[in-house]
């Protein structure tokens, strides 16, 4: 019987270029000369025997013996096994030593604390989402507004008809409830924490077991298939949190599988993250790269993710990093070299055969993270701009009488917003351990604190990048989030913290709407200071606008003082009547100000009004007919944004060059293959 993992699958796995892996290793039906059963395949180099032993064969040991087919592949066909199977793997390691494992590249996992893998069938559910796809396919997201609302499942909100301690929503009511929240705010994606199947609660699902395993917390694979359909259907994107970086070292999964450090660096100064406890992938190794490439396809391709969030890339790309002693590259530098080439391939292949990409939890020093490979970067699609959120957190810890002193925190990022594709986020990281909500990072009065996080808000939607904020921030949660409990959804009923909420729903709309706020790809030229230096008053004003002209361009005034300020003076671009189409006060309404012809702000033309403490505003600047001079530029920069886009995603200079032997490529099924190696 010809082997199920043939030989051009293997070629393609020990070179690391096999992106659709997950069609042939871990547990697949099949029918074989008629019969239906399940097929195994397992890379195992290092182990003396495995089998498997499932409740189809009463868990007995050494029923069903895998064969091995190289140095490295085991398989084995067991007819009359089906979908439902528990099953492990027991695995003679290298010493001798028996260890019962889970399958890598299984499916489906049982509900924590059990570890067994379940054999499963992705192919049964019926999309919906047709149109979704389609219309993303050729779609430039750094063009589309991209507003994220990141979720954890299991404490969104809890089930209290449930009599278990977990109260867990499954995936179905999920997707029905969170949808109805979203659209009526105005987000336009999910961020979902911890999917990948993993067994320690407070982590998460940072420490993942599963890399192709939707977690069985709040379903099967089908609901959660129905949870991402749902999702497209209704118009919002899902992202995924993604965790290439390290894996926990449960004795039942990736650590030392077949008695060697297989997945993990078998270099002690490399092998670990001492201060996570976790065993870190060493990427230098093509099957383990491989491994988390195919991981990284299948959620696109089987799970029809939108793009994937990556979590601690930092972590990969310093060999230093949480180390107190570390092993230097070849060149004797601590940047992971190995690293660098993973992203580098990963991004390239993803974006190039995919409308999904990568977004980098970066808080490295390292340039070009977004810039594509061949100008010497990474190939993300965004990252996540963490000096941003550090700088405006301590500007907003800081007592408004000590601001002026760190005026500069808040203007110091725009100086740098479009060096990389940034988004900016308020995640679950800042709410935790400690740090207290975000309501709480401000000082003062509850009425204080209520009216500076609509300012921050304010000022967010303004600054350059796209936008993310953790649930329960926006309705100014109090607490700090705990995974074990549900939000504090009553606080909607309280007319400060409702008022936070239309607030920000508010601003999201406005964001969604309005191209100079969601459009990232004009440049510097999209955002100008009025005044920077307002410093004694606490206070920002700046424009968003197109790279050509001021039309469509918004004007923000943030206030971060409880003190009103009477007649208050900004400078303007041009002339005419400004709209006041937002305020953080309620009672807000519409206003209209015809510009004054006088000096201001180092402009020819001057707004005056009244702002009140903590206010912030947003004025609509009035349309004039564009020049043949900027309807040339508008031409010349729409040329530009093109040209970028198409760069990012046809580079294949960090590639691997597959040279499939002539006896493999010579075979018809091996030919479509070959050309998507190559790309």
């Amino acid at each position: 019987m010809e082997k199920f993992f043939g030989e051009l699958d293997r070629y393609l796995f020990h070179n690391g270029t096999h992106y659709e892996l997950y069609n042939k290793m871990g547990a697949h039906l099949r029918e074989v000369d008629g019969v239906k059963g399940v097929h195994f395949v397992v890379w195992a180099p290092h182990a003396k025997a495995i089998c498997v032993v499932s409740d189809g064969n009463g868990w007995t040991p050494w029923t069903d013996v895998m064969q091995k087919v190289d140095d490295a592949m085991w398989e084995l066909f067991v007819p009359g096994m089906c979908e439902g199977v528990k099953y492990k793997y027991l695995v003679v390691r290298a010493d001798g030593s028996e260890v019962y494992k889970s399958d890598p590249y299984a499916f489906r996992s049982e509900l924590r604390p059990a570890t067994a893998s379940i054999v499963a069938d992705l192919e049964k559910y019926k999309w919906g989402d047709k149109d979704w796809l389609a219309e993303k396919k050729d779609e430039n997201f750094l063009e589309k507004p991209m507003a994220v609302y990141e979720v954890h499942l299991g404490s969104w909100k809890k089930d209290l008809s449930k009599w278990d301690e977990d109260q867990y929503f499954d995936y179905r009511r999920l997707a029905h409830e969170i949808a109805e929240y979203v659209k009526w705010m105005g987000y336009t994606h999910v961020e979902l924490m911890g999917i990948c199947e993993y067994p320690f609660d407070p982590s998460w699902g940072y420490q993942v077991t599963g890399y192709f395993s939707p977690t069985s917390r709040y379903g099967s694979p089908e609901d959660f298939m129905y949870f991402v359909d749902y999702m497209h259907k209704n118009g919002i994107g899902v992202i995924l949190d993604w965790v290439p970086a390290h894996f926990p070292k449960d004795d039942y999964a990736l650590a030392n599988f077949d008695g060697t450090p297989l997945y993990e660096y078998g270099d002690p100064l490399r092998a670990e993250y001492p201060e996570w406890g976790t065993k870190a992938f060493d990427l230098g190794k093509k099957e383990v790269s491989n491994f988390l490439i195919a991981s990284a396809f299948f959620w696109v391709e089987k799970y029809h993710i939108d793009a994937l969030r990556v979590d601690a890339v930092a972590a990969m790309l310093y060999n230093s990093f949480g180390r107190q002693e570390w092993r230097p590259n070849i060149n004797g530098g601590n940047e992971n070299l190995e690293s660098f080439e993973f992203f580098r391939h990963l991004n390239s292949m993803l974006r190039s055969r995919t409308s999904a990409f990568l977004i980098a939890e970066d808080s490295s020093i390292i340039a070009g993270v977004t810039k594509p490979a061949k100008n010497g970067g990474f190939g993300f699609g965004l990252k996540w701009n963490m000096g941003w959120m550090n700088d405006t957190i301590k500007y907003y810890n800081t007592d408004p009488i000590f601001r002026p002193y760190h005026h500069g925190l808040m203007t110091h990022t725009f100086e740098y917003a479009f060096n990389e594709n940034y988004m900016l986020v308020l995640s679950h990281d800042e709410v935790v351990y400690g740090k207290g909500s975000m309501i709480n990072k401000f000082t003062g009065s509850k009425q204080d604190k209520l009216g500076s996080l609509k300012t921050c808000y304010t000022m967010m939607m303004g600054h350059p990048g796209k936008k993310l904020l953790f649930m329960g921030q926006d309705f100014a949660q109090e607490r700090e989030w705990n995974f074990e409990t549900g939000l504090d959804w009553f606080l909607c009923d309280d007319e400060g913290h409702r008022d936070v909420l239309n607030c920000f729903r508010t601003l999201l709309h406005i964001y969604r709407e309005r191209a100079v706020l969601h459009n990232d790809c004009g440049g510097e030229t999209t955002c100008e200071w009025i005044n920077s230096g307002d410093y004694n008053r606490n206070i920002f004003t700046f424009i968003r606008r197109n790279p050509w002209n001021y039309n469509n361009a918004l004007i923000f005034v943030c206030n971060f003082a409880p003190v009103e300020r009477y007649e208050m003076g900004v400078g303007a671009p041009v002339d005419g009547v400004y709209k006041r189409i937002f305020s953080t006060y309620p009672d807000g309404s519409p206003l209209e100000i015809t510009a004054r012809e006088e000096l201001c702000d180092g402009r020819k033309y001057k707004l005056v009004f009244n702002l009140r403490p903590y206010e912030s505003c947003i004025f609509e600047v009035p349309y004039h007919e564009s020049t043949p001079q900027e309807e040339a530029e508008e031409k010349t920069v729409r040329s530009r944004i093109k040209k970028e886009y198409k760069e990012a995603t046809s580079d294949f200079s960090h590639v691997p060059k597959t040279e499939v032997p002539e006896h493999l490529s010579a075979k018809p099924a091996a030919k479509k293959r070959t050309a998507k190696s190559k790309s």
